[in-house]
């Protein structure tokens, strides 16, 4: 099949930022007179992630638990990514790897991603603990003044956008713990001051078995120099979902290729003889989008008399200072179908999102497998969403994937939902980390762990 790809931007294909304008002065007295047309970055929906895998083969299925009768004495923590796979894609029965790592370990009936349920805030989420509105990555693409360039794009790497949140990383390399990430959000920038000891910039094109031999080379380091903390991270899940929709068969396809990845790891990990925990998770899930399935802000308010920061799923509308602005915001708040929007002040307080000044003044939450968009922004992009995410993060099709395995973790155990929060708070304890202020609840994942 032949797909007109888009061309890439920054980290991952999810960005769908919008044309930024701003008429008058906004609302909010931060970034009072800021903007004046800012272009933001493409959506990056690059169908190139297919390529980057070998042929689909039956992965093969690790030991349960993997490594049990390996010496204690290294024991790494393992995080691995896989964007976009939803929770219930386990049961499609082409991830015979992560099957055997979930019926050997733990795994939840299902994560709760944080609001929005898109990319870059929910990773953050997962090694900070915090909620976007709490760690500063409120979305994608988002704007701050106070920041180097004003907007954040998904390539910024400057710590200032990064520093309201301290990762996992960061707090082992202060305690002494050497860490390594391949490709993760915020990884390539200093975070207060401190990087990983062993991290690569993002290369999408960079095959997964690629990406699993580069972590395999760092557990070959010198004991000195080993990582007790890695992270890897898998796009091509997510970018088959965007272009082709949650029940295609090309998700299926990067489904597979992805655990034959995973068990490529698996099988390095036996022949180096180390018994790691691994904790598997997903960003979000994955909801159908029908071709008609759009809101139109063209059909609500003047796009002239507003500033759209963000859309798709989810939009960030900044309101000027301005008769038409106050008109518009009007428009925006009134009740409409298949959207709801809130000033940022008053977004329900279940979603913990709003109190963060990068949130644009108005949030709107497209109903599930809508899109809101612009049609100046739709006929720059080219091309339909056949599969989206960033909806109310407690619908079951947002819902993300975890999975651990490993001696610290019970075996054949499954858990009840949780939130991605809880997540870092986890790693914290099995990795013998002291945690940094943060949003989750270690109760609430403590089933996981073994003797508990």
């Amino acid at each position: 099949m032949t797909v007109r790809t888009p061309p890439q931007s920054g980290f991952h294909p999810d960005s769908s930022p919008v044309r930024l304008r701003l008429t008058g002065e906004r609302k909010t007295g931060r970034r009072r007179g800021f903007l004046k047309q800012v272009h933001a970055a493409c959506a990056a929906l690059a169908l190139a992630a297919f390529s980057v895998f070998a042929p689909v083969q039956a992965a093969p299925q690790p030991a349960v638990p993997i490594a049990a009768s390996t010496p204690a004495a290294y024991v790494p923590l393992i995080l691995f990514s896989i964007d976009g796979i939803r929770w219930d894609y386990l049961n499609r029965g082409v991830s015979p790897t992560l099957s055997a790592l979930a019926a050997g370990g733990v795994r939840a009936e299902r994560m709760l991603p944080s609001y929005p349920s898109i990319t870059f805030p929910n990773h953050y989420t997962l090694v900070t603990g915090l909620y976007p509105d709490h760690h500063g990555i409120v979305a994608n693409t988002f704007q701050d003044p106070a920041a180097p360039g004003g907007v954040f794009h998904m390539s910024s790497k400057d710590e200032a956008w990064w520093d309201e949140g301290t990762p996992l990383w960061v707090s082992a390399e202060r305690q002494g713990l050497p860490t390594a990430t391949e490709f993760w959000p915020g990884s390539e920038s200093a975070i207060h001051g401190v990087r990983p000891s062993h991290w690569e910039p993002f290369n999408q094109g960079k095959r997964a078995d690629q990406r699993v031999d580069s972590l395999l080379a760092w557990l070959d380091l010198p004991a000195e120099r080993k990582p007790r903390f890695l992270s890897l991270y898998f796009d091509a899940v997510d970018t088959a979902g965007h272009f082709h929709g949650p029940d295609s068969e090309a998700v299926n396809t990067a489904v597979a290729a992805t655990d034959t990845a995973i068990g490529h790891l698996i099988e390095g990990l036996k022949a180096r003889g180390i018994a790691a925990n691994l904790i598997v998770v997903s960003d979000h899930g994955m909801a159908a989008v029908a071709p008609d399935h759009t809101v139109w802000l063209d059909d609500v308010v003047d796009p002239a008399a507003v500033h759209v920061v963000f859309a798709d799923a989810v939009s960030g509308v900044d309101i000027p200072e301005t008769a038409a602005g106050h008109v518009a915001e009007a428009k925006l708040l009134a009740p409409h179908e298949h959207m709801t929007c809130w000033d940022k002040a008053k977004v329900p307080a279940r979603l913990h999102y709003g109190t963060n000044p990068r949130v644009p003044d108005v949030v709107c939450m497209g109903e599930v497998g809508w899109l809101i968009e612009t049609r100046a922004e739709q006929a720059r992009r080219h091309f339909h969403l056949q599969g989206e995410h960033g909806y109310d993060n407690t619908a079951p099709e947002m819902g993300a994937l975890f999975i651990a395995n490993g001696p610290a973790f019970k075996a054949g155990t499954v858990i009840p939902p949780f939130p991605n929060v809880d997540v870092y708070p986890l790693m914290a304890k099995v990795l013998g980390v002291k945690a940094e202020r943060n949003d989750g609840d270690l109760a609430g994942v403590r089933g996981a762990l073994a003797g508990r």
